[in-house]
């Protein structure tokens, strides 16, 4: 599932591309808003919050989730059973594709959809404090169920869970009230959503080069970049989980 920098990193392509210009074109393929046609409206603003995309069109609000497979295309994509949206604005294309979510929303409650999400990482008004608070707020619960709460904080997926556990050195299913500095690892999931909100290719450990990004997400059986011991995973609950043994307690 994409996270909330890849979701921030789209609300800014396509923030580009059709940010000031007027629709020439809008075909929506999702029954409930297939009569919708937002042609001649300048398009205001693109936006994210969280894992949500918005597009601002006028007096509406095109609201998107991409979920686990969706994405947003600018170009001459192919148009197949997959596209759910196609907004033109003179020669520029962008093409919705297999997106979770897709509805057209009254733009002055276009909030409504995200009201319960806890605070944005990449939003103007984050305090790691507050998150602090969110994350810790039932000490009993697992630290990967409460990164991955997204009313806890906003943005952050499995990638990033595994991630930051690796790197404050617990287990996913630590209790989170364990965690001896949880203004840290809010600060921490910031730093890594920050650096990461304008490229595709995710980087944690801040090595670039391919294969050598992520610490341990994706890396069952190869060393553990710190102390070589193979990188665990658990495959058995909804979401995959990697660790390393000796790095995490």
């Amino acid at each position: 599932m994409p996270e909330g920098d890849t979701v921030f990193h789209t609300a800014a392509v396509l923030g580009t591309a059709l940010a000031g210009k007027t629709l020439t074109r809008c075909d929506i393929r999702v029954p409930r808003y297939a009569d919708v046609d937002l042609t001649g409206l300048r398009v205001n603003q693109v936006l994210s919050r969280g894992k949500h995309l918005f597009i601002r069109v006028g007096p509406t609000s095109i609201h998107s989730h991409l979920k686990m497979d969706g994405s947003w295309r600018i170009g001459k994509h192919p148009i197949d059973h997959r596209v759910r949206i196609i907004l033109e604005a003179g020669d520029v294309r962008a093409v919705g594709i297999d997106l979770g979510t897709l509805e057209v929303l009254d733009r002055a409650r276009d909030g409504e959809p995200v009201a319960d999400l806890g605070p944005d990482l990449l939003g103007s008004e984050w305090n790691p404090g507050a998150a602090a608070a969110n994350l810790v707020a039932d000490p009993q619960r697992t630290l990967a169920a409460a990164l991955l709460d997204q009313s806890v904080l906003a943005g952050i997926g499995n990638v990033y869970c595994n991630e930051l556990c690796f790197l404050v050195g617990r287990l996913p299913t630590a209790p989170v009230g364990d965690l001896a500095d949880p203004v840290r690892l809010t600060s921490l999931a910031r730093e890594m959503l920050w650096a990461n909100r304008l490229r595709w290719n995710r980087c944690t450990t801040g090595d670039t080069r391919r294969g050598r990004q992520l610490w341990v997400y994706g890396r069952a059986g190869l060393p553990c970049r710190r102390c070589g011991t193979p990188v665990s995973a658990d495959r058995s609950g909804e979401r995959i989980s990697f660790w390393c043994a000796s790095c995490q307690r």
